[in-house]
């Protein structure tokens, strides 16, 4: 059961899951957020990318107070969505958890802009000068964020409630670079004779989010695919007619498809029997991803395939390319340092696309390493495009404005938050390039599988970091 200082926070991100808002598509959130402003007689500011600000005076009686800013962004990863543009998220509770059916819950951040937005319209809740700031496109390359104004933000201290680990003040994150990758690959008209034609699936992997999970034993579905298109590709001649693996650019793939075709005979009994190979494979080497297997089933004819030099260039970048952790912290132990996700893999009209997210706390690592993939694409004819590069960001954990965080937490919940780095990216790092002398404090509720079909969040968190959030208010302020 959710206490009465919630219902509204709940009450708001039901309304926000009534609005469709992947990455790239936020207008309609931002529509929401203006008319919310417009609703409370507050003065807001809308940019050309669509973040939105909705400033607040003080609580009369505060007004020499420093300003305080409540960070969100409204995009969210839709995964298990039809038609992303348009469905709205069915949320349910269940056994202390709200969930969603099928889909991801848009708890990342829908469920921190719903508190942010809770604080704008009640007048009961004590607080200096407020700025609620919303981004857009966090999710897939951080450009709202990166474009943000000098002018667009006036205060210095910062709560961050896009956190997911309710135990936590995370007072760091890894930088990440998103890359596009383009192999060239003009479609031909598939051969006839006989071939008998497969379609090679992967389901049920637990995915993830690509920074945070991306230590925790899970299994990319570009691993087996690859694997698997591998093997053929030594022993038989064989096309490859579709390849559409993955669900979101920051996400572990959890599913694949791919449609190929090979001669009838010894050639299709070898594809066949790979598929109770590689799943005892995934079996042994992925026993944290249970649910991950691998059907190869017949299918129709497709009119058109690949060429062969787009395939094999595919399965050489993929060999050269890291997946997964790639260096832990000698610092931070039990933190990785440096890692590299293949998001998605898809057939385009006239080339194979591929996205690559690669994070570190190294800001110089993490340039080396998305240029050394970059390489890997234009030495096997295909182009990259950096769409996102975010630096590093790290506070000082000894700040006083880090401290008061802490002590709040600690005489409002009776413990003390760990005070961590976390190796998933932040706005952060272009807010402290945008603004000098701000100072971050993330902090949020707990979400469990966050950019999957299982997100979820701990209702009874919700309550807590709003109490947390309403004491750190009137004591800034």
């Amino acid at each position: 059961m959710t206490t009465p200082t919630t219902e509204r926070v709940l009450s708001i991100f039901h309304e926000l899951n009534q609005i469709p808002r992947p990455s790239h598509h936020e207008e309609k959130a931002a529509n929401y957020l203006c008319q919310f402003a417009e609703r409370l007689h507050l003065e807001y500011e809308r940019d050309q990318q669509n973040c939105v600000v909705i400033r607040k005076p003080a609580t009369p009686g505060h007004e020499q107070a420093e300003p305080i800013v409540l960070l969100n962004h409204m995009d969210m990863v839709c995964v298990g969505m039809a038609n992303p543009l348009t469905d709205p998220i069915d949320a349910y509770e269940d056994n202390g958890w709200l969930k969603a059916r099928g889909t991801s819950l848009g708890a990342d951040n829908g469920i921190g802009l719903s508190m942010a937005l809770a604080v704008l319209e009640n007048d009961d809740i004590v607080h200096g000068p407020l700025e609620v700031i919303t981004t857009t496109n966090e999710e897939d390359g951080m450009s709202g964020a990166a474009q943000l104004s000098a002018d667009f933000l006036h205060g210095r201290k910062v709560i961050n409630l896009d956190s997911e680990d309710y135990d936590t003040i995370t007072t760091g994150a890894a930088g990440a670079c998103l890359q596009f990758h383009r192999l060239p690959a003009t479609r031909q008209e598939a051969p006839g004779g006989k071939r008998r034609w497969y379609r090679i699936r992967f389901e049920g992997g637990l995915g993830g989010h690509s920074g945070v999970d991306i230590n925790k034993g899970r299994c990319s579905a570009v691993i087996p695919a690859w694997a698997v298109l591998t093997a053929v590709n030594n022993e038989y001649d064989f096309d490859v007619a579709s390849i559409n693996i993955g669900e979101a650019n920051a996400s572990i793939a959890s599913s694949a498809e791919i449609i190929v075709c090979v001669p009838s005979g010894e050639a299709a009994e070898y594809v066949k029997a790979q598929e109770p190979m590689i799943n005892e494979w995934l079996r042994e080497e992925y026993p944290d991803d249970p649910r991950l297997t691998c059907t190869i089933e017949k299918c129709d004819r497709m009119d058109t395939i690949l060429p062969a030099t787009a395939v094999e260039a595919l399965l050489a970048c993929l060999e050269l390319t890291p997946q997964g952790v790639v260096k832990m912290s000698d610092t931070m132990p039990g933190t990785v340092e440096t890692s590299n996700n293949v998001g998605r893999i898809t057939t385009e009209a006239d080339h194979l696309f591929i996205s690559t997210h690669t994070r570190s706390f190294i800001d110089a690592d993490m340039a080396a390493l998305s240029s050394d993939i970059a390489d890997t694409f234009r030495q096997h004819g295909g182009t990259s495009e950096v769409i996102m590069s975010a630096p590093a960001w790290q506070e000082d954990q000894h700040s006083p404005f880090l401290q008061l965080t802490s002590d709040t937490f600690n005489d409002v919940l009776g413990w003390r938050p760990r005070m961590v780095a976390m190796h998933f990216v932040l706005e952060a790092g272009f807010f402290v390039q945008h603004y000098p002398g701000i100072q971050i404090a993330s902090i949020g509720p707990r979400i469990v599988e966050p950019h999957s079909t299982s997100e979820r969040i701990q209702l009874s968190t919700i309550d807590d970091i709003w109490r947390v959030l309403l004491e750190l208010l009137r004591r800034l302020g």
